[in-house]
């Protein structure tokens, strides 16, 4: 693998971990899941302070970069703080965005960016993984949507009309008592839908941990494949999201929300249009609309 190109390519450094993961040594997969979770604070550790977190010595950590490709751990540890450049504090995203100073160049920058992430979405998404999904949410059990912060936007949009489409989704809400208190039934046969963005919550990682410890398939949707909640998930739906000043884009990720409402929808359609002629008339009959 060439250092330079390493740099540039997350893709191909995840798919070395996981390609190679099932012919690491018992130290070197303790390495790969630690990374997989907290590639944000291993992109500043030191192999030696990596080797004492983990329990492995320095010298396997240095052996683990070398089998990835690299020349040395300095080399996976730069790529791994490529990974987290744009993952800046909110204060920090605040402070870089001083060429956002007129109202024409704000919607102008924004809009083109939207536009990009979902150019790039599209080139880049897992066709293979959103089929996948698309089915593993038709036949659940129970669908759980989790998204914390702003994800939670996404979160609602998309578990309001998979339940119009399958009458079997909750919601996590976090205004309605403790997250764990609405994931504790989870089990074989349902299905987690997490939405995860930067900067990563801790507590949907948690949430999403215990419900594979139970059986639950997994999704996310998510910026990157070193996001903590892929490093879960049998299925994953990566969407672009650069960011906005202080504001990370969702747009690509509520057109691919889009585009699995569709296309579980497009599998139950009957259900749907008997769904929406009963809807239609309660709707005359309560004159709700004008």
């Amino acid at each position: 693998m060439d250092d330079t190109k390493s740099l540039k390519d997350s893709k191909q450094l995840i798919s070395s971990i996981q390609s190679q993961y099932p012919r690491f040594s018992k130290g070197q997969k303790l390495i790969a899941k630690y990374i997989l979770a907290n590639y944000d604070k291993v992109a500043f550790m030191t192999a030696c302070k990596l080797g004492e977190t983990v329990g492995v010595s320095e010298s396997t950590v240095v052996r683990f970069a070398n089998t990835l490709g690299y020349s040395g751990y300095p080399k996976l540890q730069a790529a791994l703080q490529e990974l987290i450049k744009n993952k800046l504090t909110t204060v920090q995203r605040v402070e870089m965005a001083k060429e956002y100073n007129d109202d024409s160049v704000i919607l102008n920058k924004v809009l083109k960016s939207d536009i990009d992430n979902i150019r790039t979405t599209l080139e880049e998404i897992d066709k293979k993984a959103f089929e996948e999904s698309s089915t593993q949410l038709l036949k659940a059990k129970k669908i759980y949507i989790l998204g914390m912060r702003t994800s939670f936007a996404i979160a609602q949009y998309l578990g309001f009309y998979l339940n119009i489409i399958l009458d079997n989704v909750q919601i996590i809400r976090m205004d309605m008592g403790d997250a764990f208190e609405q994931v504790v039934r989870v089990g074989e046969g349902d299905v987690v839908l997490a939405i995860s963005f930067p900067r990563y919550s801790k507590k949907s990682y948690q949430i999403v941990n215990y419900a594979k410890e139970k059986g639950a398939h997994i999704i996310s949707l998510t910026d990157s494949l070193f996001a903590p909640v892929a490093s879960l998930a049998d299925n994953t739906l990566l969407v672009k999201s650069n960011m906005a000043s202080f504001v990370d884009s969702l747009v690509p990720a509520l057109s691919v929300a889009n585009a699995l409402i569709i296309s579980v929808g497009m599998k139950e359609k009957e259900d749907i249009k008997e769904y929406f002629d009963d809807l239609e008339k309660i709707w005359e009959r309560y004159s709700v609309y004008e």
